[in-house]
Protein backbone atom coordinates (compact mmCIF):
# COMPACT_ATOMS: atom_id res chain seq x y z
CA UNK A 1 0.00 0.00 0.00
CA UNK A 2 1.37 3.39 -0.97
CA UNK A 3 2.06 6.09 1.57
CA UNK A 4 -0.72 8.27 0.23
CA UNK A 5 -3.13 5.38 0.48
CA UNK A 6 -2.14 4.68 4.10
CA UNK A 7 -2.56 8.33 5.03
CA UNK A 8 -5.94 8.43 3.34
CA UNK A 9 -7.19 5.33 5.17
CA UNK A 10 -6.00 6.71 8.52
CA UNK A 11 -7.74 10.02 7.80
CA UNK A 12 -10.93 8.20 6.84
CA UNK A 13 -10.93 6.36 10.16
CA UNK A 14 -9.79 9.07 12.59
CA UNK A 15 -11.89 11.90 11.17
CA UNK A 16 -15.37 10.34 11.47
CA UNK A 17 -14.44 8.52 14.70
CA UNK A 18 -13.27 11.74 16.32
CA UNK A 19 -16.41 13.56 15.17
CA UNK A 20 -18.68 10.86 16.61
CA UNK A 21 -16.76 10.78 19.90
CA UNK A 22 -16.89 14.57 20.28
CA UNK A 23 -20.59 14.86 19.48
CA UNK A 24 -21.50 11.85 21.64
CA UNK A 25 -19.55 13.13 24.64
CA UNK A 26 -21.00 16.64 24.38
CA UNK A 27 -24.55 15.32 24.05
CA UNK A 28 -24.01 13.02 27.05
CA UNK A 29 -22.73 15.92 29.16
CA UNK A 30 -25.57 18.20 28.11
CA UNK A 31 -28.34 15.69 28.69
CA UNK A 32 -26.83 13.93 31.71
CA UNK A 33 -25.50 16.77 33.85
CA UNK A 34 -26.42 20.34 34.68
CA UNK A 35 -25.11 23.04 36.94
CA UNK A 36 -27.03 24.95 39.59
CA UNK A 37 -26.43 27.50 42.33
CA UNK A 38 -27.61 27.11 45.92
CA UNK A 39 -30.15 29.85 46.62
CA UNK A 40 -31.07 29.36 50.29
CA UNK A 41 -29.72 28.24 53.65
CA UNK A 42 -31.99 25.21 53.93
CA UNK A 43 -29.16 22.79 53.10
CA UNK A 44 -26.43 24.32 55.23
CA UNK A 45 -23.87 23.33 56.35
CA UNK A 46 -23.68 20.76 53.53
CA UNK A 47 -24.25 23.34 50.79
CA UNK A 48 -23.85 27.07 51.37
CA UNK A 49 -25.85 29.83 49.64
CA UNK A 50 -24.23 30.85 46.36
CA UNK A 51 -22.30 27.60 46.05
CA UNK A 52 -22.09 26.10 42.57
CA UNK A 53 -22.95 22.43 42.24
CA UNK A 54 -23.51 19.76 39.61
CA UNK A 55 -26.52 17.50 39.46
CA UNK A 56 -27.09 14.48 37.28
CA UNK A 57 -30.36 14.02 35.46
CA UNK A 58 -32.00 10.92 36.93
CA UNK A 59 -35.51 9.58 37.19
CA UNK A 60 -37.09 9.92 40.63
CA UNK A 61 -37.38 6.14 40.86
CA UNK A 62 -33.56 5.93 40.84
CA UNK A 63 -32.93 7.97 43.98
CA UNK A 64 -32.24 6.46 47.38
CA UNK A 65 -32.34 7.48 51.02
CA UNK A 66 -29.65 10.05 51.71
CA UNK A 67 -29.53 11.42 48.17
CA UNK A 68 -29.81 15.18 47.77
CA UNK A 69 -32.27 15.92 44.98
CA UNK A 70 -33.64 18.86 43.07
CA UNK A 71 -37.38 18.75 42.48
CA UNK A 72 -40.16 21.14 41.50
CA UNK A 73 -43.33 21.78 43.49
CA UNK A 74 -44.82 25.06 42.23
CA UNK A 75 -48.14 24.40 43.98
CA UNK A 76 -46.30 24.49 47.31
CA UNK A 77 -43.60 27.08 46.82
CA UNK A 78 -45.40 29.27 44.26
CA UNK A 79 -42.46 29.33 41.85
CA UNK A 80 -41.29 27.02 39.06
CA UNK A 81 -37.67 26.75 40.13
CA UNK A 82 -36.14 23.63 41.64
CA UNK A 83 -35.97 23.02 45.38
CA UNK A 84 -33.00 21.14 46.85
CA UNK A 85 -33.55 18.77 49.79
CA UNK A 86 -32.40 15.40 51.08
CA UNK A 87 -34.36 12.17 50.62
CA UNK A 88 -35.14 10.69 54.04
CA UNK A 89 -37.68 8.08 52.99
CA UNK A 90 -38.83 6.35 49.81
CA UNK A 91 -42.04 4.48 49.05
CA UNK A 92 -42.97 2.07 51.82
CA UNK A 93 -40.72 3.62 54.49
CA UNK A 94 -42.08 4.42 57.95
CA UNK A 95 -40.58 7.62 59.36
CA UNK A 96 -41.11 8.72 62.96
CA UNK A 97 -39.84 11.84 64.70
CA UNK A 98 -38.25 11.52 67.08
CA UNK A 99 -36.45 9.45 69.68
CA UNK A 100 -34.10 10.93 72.26
CA UNK A 101 -33.59 14.58 73.11
CA UNK A 102 -31.04 17.29 72.37
CA UNK A 103 -27.93 15.94 70.67
CA UNK A 104 -29.34 12.42 71.03
CA UNK A 105 -32.49 13.22 69.07
CA UNK A 106 -32.92 10.95 66.06
CA UNK A 107 -35.46 10.24 63.35
CA UNK A 108 -36.30 6.59 62.93
CA UNK A 109 -36.73 4.96 59.54
CA UNK A 110 -38.45 1.58 59.65
CA UNK A 111 -37.81 1.42 63.37
CA UNK A 112 -34.06 2.17 63.19
CA UNK A 113 -32.51 5.46 64.42
CA UNK A 114 -31.12 7.47 61.52
CA UNK A 115 -27.58 8.80 61.94
CA UNK A 116 -27.43 12.26 60.34
CA UNK A 117 -23.99 13.84 60.73
CA UNK A 118 -24.87 16.41 58.05
CA UNK A 119 -27.64 18.26 59.96
CA UNK A 120 -26.94 21.79 61.18
CA UNK A 121 -25.99 21.99 64.87
CA UNK A 122 -26.93 18.33 65.32
CA UNK A 123 -30.65 19.19 65.37
CA UNK A 124 -32.64 16.37 63.78
CA UNK A 125 -36.06 18.03 63.83
CA UNK A 126 -36.73 21.42 65.39
CA UNK A 127 -40.46 21.25 64.62
CA UNK A 128 -43.48 19.24 65.65
CA UNK A 129 -43.24 15.42 65.86
CA UNK A 130 -44.61 13.35 62.99
CA UNK A 131 -45.31 9.77 62.03
CA UNK A 132 -45.36 9.16 58.26
CA UNK A 133 -45.77 6.09 56.06
CA UNK A 134 -44.38 7.12 52.68
CA UNK A 135 -46.74 6.12 49.84
CA UNK A 136 -45.34 4.20 46.90
CA UNK A 137 -44.10 6.49 44.17
CA UNK A 138 -43.38 9.35 46.58
CA UNK A 139 -40.47 10.70 48.64
CA UNK A 140 -40.17 12.24 52.10
CA UNK A 141 -37.60 15.06 51.94
CA UNK A 142 -35.98 17.35 54.50
CA UNK A 143 -33.44 20.16 54.44
CA UNK A 144 -30.19 19.68 56.37
CA UNK A 145 -30.84 22.89 58.31
CA UNK A 146 -33.92 21.64 60.11
CA UNK A 147 -34.62 24.97 61.83
CA UNK A 148 -34.56 26.85 58.52
CA UNK A 149 -36.19 24.64 55.93
CA UNK A 150 -39.68 24.41 54.45
CA UNK A 151 -39.76 20.75 53.54
CA UNK A 152 -42.06 17.73 53.91
CA UNK A 153 -42.81 18.71 57.52
CA UNK A 154 -44.42 21.96 56.35
CA UNK A 155 -46.99 20.29 54.09
CA UNK A 156 -48.36 17.51 56.26
CA UNK A 157 -51.87 17.93 54.85
CA UNK A 158 -50.66 17.07 51.33
CA UNK A 159 -49.77 13.34 51.22
CA UNK A 160 -48.00 13.74 54.59
CA UNK A 161 -45.65 16.20 52.93
CA UNK A 162 -44.23 13.69 50.48
CA UNK A 163 -43.45 14.62 46.88
CA UNK A 164 -44.03 12.48 43.77
CA UNK A 165 -40.98 10.85 42.22
CA UNK A 166 -41.99 12.48 38.95
CA UNK A 167 -41.16 15.89 40.43
CA UNK A 168 -37.46 15.02 40.70
CA UNK A 169 -35.24 16.84 38.20
CA UNK A 170 -31.86 15.53 39.27
CA UNK A 171 -29.56 14.24 41.98
CA UNK A 172 -26.73 16.38 43.33
CA UNK A 173 -23.33 14.77 42.89
CA UNK A 174 -20.01 15.53 44.52
CA UNK A 175 -18.32 12.98 42.25
CA UNK A 176 -17.20 14.74 39.08
CA UNK A 177 -15.77 11.58 37.50
CA UNK A 178 -18.60 11.26 34.98
CA UNK A 179 -18.51 14.85 33.67
CA UNK A 180 -14.69 14.87 33.63
CA UNK A 181 -14.49 11.62 31.65
CA UNK A 182 -17.07 12.88 29.18
CA UNK A 183 -15.14 16.14 28.84
CA UNK A 184 -11.95 14.20 28.18
CA UNK A 185 -13.82 12.09 25.65
CA UNK A 186 -14.89 15.23 23.82
CA UNK A 187 -11.31 16.55 23.87
CA UNK A 188 -9.86 13.24 22.61
CA UNK A 189 -12.51 13.16 19.89
CA UNK A 190 -11.65 16.70 18.84
CA UNK A 191 -7.94 15.87 18.67
CA UNK A 192 -8.67 12.70 16.70
CA UNK A 193 -10.84 14.64 14.27
CA UNK A 194 -8.15 17.31 13.75
CA UNK A 195 -5.53 14.60 13.29
CA UNK A 196 -7.76 12.98 10.68
CA UNK A 197 -8.05 16.26 8.81
CA UNK A 198 -4.28 16.70 8.97
CA UNK A 199 -3.68 13.22 7.62
CA UNK A 200 -6.16 13.83 4.84
CA UNK A 201 -4.31 16.98 3.80
CA UNK A 202 -1.01 15.09 3.96
CA UNK A 203 -2.45 12.32 1.77
CA UNK A 204 -3.48 14.87 -0.87
CA UNK A 205 -0.04 16.48 -0.77
CA UNK A 206 1.70 13.14 -1.22
CA UNK A 207 -0.53 12.29 -4.18
CA UNK A 208 0.21 15.67 -5.76
CA UNK A 209 3.97 15.17 -5.39
CA UNK A 210 3.76 11.66 -6.82
CA UNK A 211 2.22 12.77 -10.09
CA UNK A 212 4.72 13.05 -13.02
CA UNK A 213 3.73 15.83 -15.38
CA UNK A 214 3.35 14.69 -19.01
CA UNK A 215 4.75 17.14 -21.54
CA UNK A 216 2.72 17.72 -24.68
CA UNK A 217 4.35 16.61 -27.93
CA UNK A 218 5.12 20.15 -29.03
CA UNK A 219 7.22 20.66 -25.90
CA UNK A 220 9.47 17.69 -26.62
CA UNK A 221 12.92 18.87 -27.62
CA UNK A 222 14.58 17.09 -30.56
Amino acid sequence: MSRARKLGVSAGVLGPLGLLLTIGSLVAVWTGYHGSRVSSESMTPTYEPGQQLIYERVDGTEVHRGDVVLYTAPERYLFDGAVMQRVIGVGGDHIVCCTGEGEDERLTVNGKPLDEPYVADGIANGMQPYDVKVPEGRLFVLGDHRLNSRDSRSFADDHDGTVPVGAVRGRVTDDYTGPVLLGLGALVGLLAGLTGIGLGIAALAVRQRGRVPVQPPWMVQM
